[in-house]
């Protein structure tokens, strides 16, 4: 069994999707009893995952969830194959992408604003992209992706001249094109650039106390009493993805070179995201301390001005905010719940799935006092549903917004629209 699953990562995607149908097939896939769990913001391949698209509705089926989303960095080439698994497994899901974008000419020009590493870049999702529109979608990112990578290639020589006093140094076009799905339309992000290094680190290093070694005494990288103790051992098969998020944390900000022309002005992606019929969503991210996904250092971001934030968001024109209940404290979170609806913005949310030791299942969901995020995912869905259809029936299309002009009714009209898919199964 194992091994077949394994094969759902293979690179032909045909053989993927054929390996899926044919355990499906035979009864060798089976999800675990659910709970009515939902997943909006699921990595793959496309940006930086452990999971091909194929793999990753796998995961999710297996792991009880009742719906599931693609969420790749700058790229949506993943999103037909994700479909396609998901039909084959009765997985209800959605498709959607993510990007950074300029907040110049904006009152959080200035800020730190959801992105760890640059002032004036935030991130942002386009969730319930209309299957029509995936084409348009693709070539849209299609010359920012070109334009990533001529920072990625700065970066990468950054890595060098720090590096290679060490033995190490990292070819672009040979250590780190080739773990991406860049070819097939996918991005390269700064997690393919630090697994590279990571898997260097370790060829030269070794693992357990060789790489500790390196990283507290040459480079200076403190380390936690647990991520000392995991990256101890030798056998841990997670380990250039935890040194992955250790290189993140502390070493990012000494190779890192900031994003210009990759980040397009987000009036134009708001105006892009209304023109597709897709969901323009902020990602709220809050001031971290211990971070959950540990990948993140201690660190200030949206919450000494959210009233700024969310008036500047309104006024831009998004339809809603995206956050993960996991990530945030109770505080965090009432806040940004009280002010999406104080703006009449609708609410996402999905746990970032980027690492093979992350849950596809967020347990908070199951709190009472999230329950309208289980109803706004089936929303997404009948949004991408009926925009699918035709544009004029998305959720934020003119006819939606006259026709229920606060958001938690037109929740509760397309939330109808996306369980009619249960229905009908």
């Amino acid at each position: 069994m194992s091994k077949y699953l394994s094969l759902l990562n293979d690179k032909d995607k045909n053989l993927r999707l054929y390996i899926l149908s044919k355990l499906v097939e035979h009864g060798e896939i089976q999800p675990q009893e659910g709970k009515n769990e939902v997943n909006n913001h699921i990595h793959t391949t496309y940006s930086f995952s452990p999971y091909t698209p194929t793999m990753a509705a796998t995961r999710a089926y297996m792991a009880g969830l009742s719906t599931a989303g693609i969420m790749d960095h700058d790229s949506i080439s993943g999103a037909r194959e994700f479909l396609e698994a998901g039909k084959i497994l009765g997985l209800t899901t959605t498709i959607g992408a993510e990007c950074r974008v300029s907040m110049a000419d904006t009152p959080l020009s200035d800020k730190r604003i959801n992105n760890p590493d640059q002032n004036g870049i935030a991130y942002m999702a386009l969730h319930g992209v209309p299957h029509t529109q995936i084409d348009k979608l693709e070539a849209y990112f299609k010359p920012y992706l070109e334009a990533r990578n001529r920072r990625n290639r700065k970066m990468v020589e950054n890595i060098n001249d720090m590096f290679k006093q060490y033995g190490i140094t990292l070819d672009f076009d040979m250590d780190v094109l080739s773990l991406s799905q860049f070819v097939n339309g996918g991005s390269i992000t700064e997690r393919h650039i630090l697994y590279a290094l990571s898997l260097k680190v370790v060829s030269v290093f070794g693992k357990g106390a060789g790489c500790i070694g390196f990283l507290k005494n040459t480079l200076g990288v403190p380390l936690s009493d647990k991520t000392e103790s995991i990256l101890l051992d030798e056998n841990n098969e997670h380990y250039a993805y935890d040194l992955l998020g250790v290189m993140k944390s502390d070493l990012i900000s000494k190779i890192y070179v900031d994003a210009a022309e990759e980040c397009p002005p987000v009036r134009e992606m708001i105006a892009f995201a209304k023109e597709i019929g897709a969901i323009s969503a902020y990602a709220y991210l809050g001031d971290v301390g211990q971070s959950v996904t540990g990948d993140k250092k201690a660190q200030t971001f949206e919450d000494s001005y959210l009233d700024l934030l969310f008036k500047t968001i309104s006024e831009l024109g998004f339809d809603a905010v995206t956050y993960m209940p996991s990530r945030n404290t109770p505080e965090q979170l009432e806040m940004v719940m009280g002010l999406c609806d104080q703006y009449n913005l609708f609410q996402i949310s999905g746990e970032d799935i980027n690492s093979p030791r992350q849950s596809f299942i967020c347990e908070k969901l199951q709190e009472p006092r999230f329950s309208h995020l289980i109803d706004s995912t089936w929303a997404l869905i009948g949004h991408e549903k009926m925009a699918t259809k035709d544009l004029s029936l998305g959720m934020f299309a003119e006819a939606a917004r006259i026709q229920y002009p606060n958001i938690r009714e037109r929740v509760s009209a397309y939330k109808g629209y996306g369980l009619e898919i249960i229905d009908k199964k």
